[in-house]
C-alpha cells in the first residue's frame, strides 16, 4: 500500500512538471511573436513560474529556478520602466525583494521592497503599503534590526485598523509574533499569535455566516420561483377550462330555451 501511495505521488508530480513545462515553452514561444510593448507581462509569467522555487527538492534545481526568476523579472522591470507601467514595477520589485531574500541578500532585498512601498503610496494603495511594511519588517528582523523591524509592524498595524481590514491585521500579529520569536520574547509572540487566531476565527465566522445568508437568499428565491411557477400552470389550467365550461353552459342553456318547444310539440 505505500509503494502505491509513493508511486501514486510520483506520477502526480511528474504531471504537474509536464503540464507547467509545456505552459512554460508556450509562454517562451508566445514572446517570438509579441511586440515589446506587450512582453513584460509575459516575462512576469514566465518568471512566477520560476519563484515556485520552494517547491523544488534539490539545492541545485532550486538555484536555478532562482537564477531564471530574477532574469525574467528583470527582464520584465525593463519592460515596465521603458512603458512606465507602475503596477507591473511594483510587481517586479515584490519578486526580486522575494528571492533576494531568500538568497540572504537583504540589502537589494529591502532596496527593492522599499521602491514597492513607494509606489503603492503615491497610488495611494493601503493594502499593498501594509503588505510591503509586513515584507520590510521581516527583512530588517533577518538583520537583527529588531527597532526599525518593530516600528514598520506599528505602522502597518496603523494603517490596518485604520482601514478596518482585520486581515491585514491577523497577518500583521503573525509578523509581530514570528518578530518577538527572534527577540526570544516569548510571551509577547504568545499574545501576538492568539490575536491573530481571534482574528482569523472572526474572520472564519463572517464567511459562515456570509454563505449561510446566500443560502437562505437562494432559499426564498426558489421558493418565490416555484409559487410563480405554480399560480402560471394553475392560471393555464383555469384558461383552458374556461372555454369548455362556457361551451357547456352555452349547450345547457340551449337546451333549456329549446324544452318548452319539445313540451309544445308533444
Amino acid at each position: 500500500m505505500k509503494r502505491l501511495i509513493t508511486l501514486l505521488f510520483f506520477l502526480t508530480a511528474m504531471l504537474k512538471l509536464s503540464a507547467h513545462a509545456s505552459e512554460l515553452d508556450s509562454l517562451k514561444q508566445k514572446l517570438q511573436v509579441t511586440s515589446d510593448s506587450l512582453k513584460g507581462p509575459i516575462y512576469t509569467q514566465i518568471a512566477a513560474h520560476y519563484l515556485g522555487y520552494d517547491t523544488v527538492s534539490t539545492r541545485r534545481m532550486k538555484y536555478y529556478f532562482q537564477t531564471e526568476a530574477l532574469n525574467y523579472t528583470m527582464l520584465a522591470l525593463h519592460s515596465y520602466s521603458t512603458y512606465n507601467d507602475t503596477l507591473g514595477l511594483r510587481t517586479s520589485f515584490n519578486a526580486l525583494a522575494k528571492v533576494y531574500r531568500s538568497q540572504r541578500k537583504f540589502s537589494e532585498a529591502k532596496w527593492f521592497i522599499l521602491q514597492s512601498n513607494t509606489i503603492s503610496r503615491q497610488r495611494k494603495d493601503t493594502l499593498n503599503i501594509i503588505s510591503s511594511l509586513i515584507e520590510l519588517a521581516a527583512i530588517k528582523s533577518d538583520i537583527k534590526d529588531y527597532k526599525l523591524s518593530m516600528k514598520d509592524l506599528n505602522d502597518a498595524l496603523t494603517l490596518s485598523l485604520k482601514t478596518h481590514d482585520p486581515k491585514k491585521e491577523s497577518i500583521v500579529q503573525v509578523g509581530f509574533a514570528e518578530l518577538y520569536r527572534k527577540m526570544n520574547d516569548y510571551d509577547k509572540a504568545a499574545v501576538a499569535i492568539k490575536r491573530h487566531e481571534f482574528l482569523d476565527d472572526s474572520l472564519n465566522q463572517v464567511t459562515v455566516d456570509s454563505i449561510a445568508k446566500v443560502a437562505a437568499a437562494d432559499s426564498i428565491k426558489i421558493k418565490k420561483q416555484d409559487s410563480v411557477i405554480a399560480k402560471k400552470k394553475v392560471f393555464t389550467k383555469n384558461s383552458r377550462r374556461r372555454p369548455m365550461l362556457r361551451y357547456a353552459r352555452h349547450i345547457t342553456s340551449l337546451s333549456f330555451s329549446q324544452s318548452p318547444l319539445l313540451f309544445s310539440s308533444l
